[in-house]
């Protein structure tokens, strides 16, 4: 990139929230990271003693995120690319999932976000410039059975990401949902909740997804440290777009559904007609 940005993001201590202030800190930006402890702040901080700034915050502890926005603007300097990556996956046939774990769910990957958002776009409309990147998945596009609260979640993120972009662009603030598919990060792992099994109806169909899920974790195609750096390229970019897909297995899973989908539209076309009028 040409100049020196700053850069705040949720969650660097580990998966791609670690990988961009990484990729970002050795490309001369200035990180400003929300962790989860101060033993995680110290370690994030030591990364670069210059350019990582870390920040102790949960992104459900909604009444006190505007305070560290606001510090962060006052003693730190002026956001320029908002990056919302807090988040976790759950695993869990619906049925079997307590509705407590779908609001934990949503309380992270869509209000923390939003809350953030909100608190951040104030100072980039005023400065009539700014990006948001919001980590998605491209399991806010494609489905499978066991993650719907996670899917939920995303789906509702990428909607959020789609009409915000244009309600901010005529300040000059761009809006990227960034969409990746199977990374060597630890959201498979210990920072998936995965919902215990308790109807044996389900057998047949999830728990080899399960097992194949566990098996495949660390292993998979995609790298943290390229994802990132394509996340770099979008920061740099004048025209960045809505959406960005990352990983051949989101782009051929993706293009799949749109093809399914365009099928099913021309299948019930006079159905969907007939209703006009």
């Amino acid at each position: 990139m040409s100049s020196s940005k700053t850069l705040f993001i949720t969650g660097v201590s580990s998966g791609f929230g670690r990988a961009l202030a990484q990729e970002a800190l050795a490309s001369g930006h200035r990180v400003v990271g929300t962790v989860r402890s101060e033993q995680a702040k110290q370690d994030f901080e030591r990364l670069d003693p210059v350019n990582a700034v870390g920040r102790v915050l949960d992104v459900t502890d909604f009444e006190v995120i505007d305070g560290v926005v606001a510090d962060i603007e006052a003693n730190v300097g002026p956001i320029d690319v908002l990056v919302n990556n807090a988040g976790y996956g759950h695993e869990g046939i619906m049925e079997e999932s307590p509705l407590t774990e779908m609001r934990r769910q949503f309380d992270v990957n869509v209000f923390g976000a939003v809350a953030v958002t909100k608190a951040v776009l104030p100072y980039m409309r005023s400065r009539r410039r700014g990006h948001i990147l919001n980590i998605t998945s491209m399991g806010g596009f494609i489905t499978m059975p066991g993650i719907a609260y996670y899917c939920g979640s995303k789906f509702a993120l990428e909607g959020i990401s789609e009409v915000l972009g244009k309600e901010v662009k005529p300040f000059g603030i761009h809006v990227t949902a960034i969409e990746p598919g199977s990374f060597r990060t630890d959201w498979a792992g210990r920072s998936m909740a995965r919902t215990a099994r308790s109807i044996s109806d389900y057998d047949a169909l999830f728990d080899p997804i399960r097992k194949a899920r566990e098996e495949k974790s660390g292993k998979q195609l995609g790298d943290p440290a390229k994802a990132a750096r394509a996340m770099l390229a979008v920061i740099a970019s004048d025209t960045p777009p809505a959406h960005l897909l990352l990983g051949s297995d989101a782009l051929s899973l993706v293009r799949e559904k749109l093809s399914t989908l365009a099928d099913e539209l021309n299948a019930w076309e006079t159905v969907t007609r007939s209703t006009d009028g």
